[in-house]
């Protein structure tokens, strides 16, 4: 049991991703408590977690909202003493094509929107941690030095700004033995819609790994879990590559 004791906070809970976590999480003993926007996908991955004889708790919280985010978690630290791993996986707005013919406007929204919910969730768990002397924040980026895939838009760079935030983080938060982390994946496909639509994009994703296998939700699930337990309490300030050999360092 990998976590047992720990408690987990959740942002984007209720989608594949966070649902991943937040099962694996479980799985190795954390109480997790899943934040989201849409209770009835938020409760849908509460009750597997509690089919399976885990601890799980749900709560409608804008990731946005500083107000929301930072009583929604002093709440969770009244109810289970601590928070020791906080996880940020919320959607964010994507705008595919050249940058060129991009609007500023909204290019520049998208990015605010990942700096502030980034910020705000991070203060939120920062503030219990640093009191602590533990934790962990994960997240979800990307930097990928070698991209040579134009029409990205703010994907890429989004994913950049997650990196940047990470290392400025870890070196704040260092000297309090509370590590920050972000894995890559290069995508995964279970993540995304079905439909003969979507068939050739995620073999695409597959063939783009030396593996030849896509990163899987199991695989999210097992190496986040190992991330933020201790077994891993030398790990800070990097990124975590899963992505089957997709991304090269």
């Amino acid at each position: 049991m990998l976590l047992e004791n720990k408690t987990a906070v959740i942002y984007g809970g209720g989608g594949a991703i966070g649902g991943a976590m937040a099962r694996g999480f479980a799985a190795e003993g954390a109480r997790v408590f899943l934040a989201g926007r849409t209770p009835a996908t938020l409760d849908a991955v509460a009750e597997d977690i509690r089919a399976a004889g885990g601890l799980a708790e749900t709560a409608r919280v804008d990731a946005l909202d500083g107000d929301a985010v930072n009583g929604w978690v002093d709440s969770v630290v009244a109810t289970a003493g601590s928070v020791d791993v906080s996880v940020n996986v919320i959607s964010h707005e994507t705008l595919f094509g050249p940058l060129m013919e991009l609007p500023a406007d909204a290019f520049a929204r998208s990015l605010e929107k990942i700096a502030r919910t980034l910020m705000l969730t991070t203060q939120a768990a920062a503030r219990h941690m640093v009191k602590q002397g533990s934790g962990v924040i994960l997240h979800f980026g990307g930097s990928d030095s070698g991209n040579r895939s134009p029409g990205l838009g703010n994907v890429q760079v989004g994913c950049e700004m997650v990196e940047a935030m990470r290392r400025q983080w870890a070196c704040e938060l260092g000297p309090h033995s509370v590590r920050v982390l972000s894995m890559k994946t290069g995508g995964v496909a279970e993540s995304m819609p079905d439909g003969p639509e979507m068939a050739p994009v995620k073999q695409q994703m597959v063939d783009a790994t030396l593996l030849k296998r896509a990163t899987t939700l199991a695989d999210v699930s097992r190496i986040a879990a190992f991330l933020v337990s201790d077994h891993a309490a030398t790990m800070t300030s990097t990124q975590v590559n899963i992505s089957a050999g997709a991304l090269v360092d």
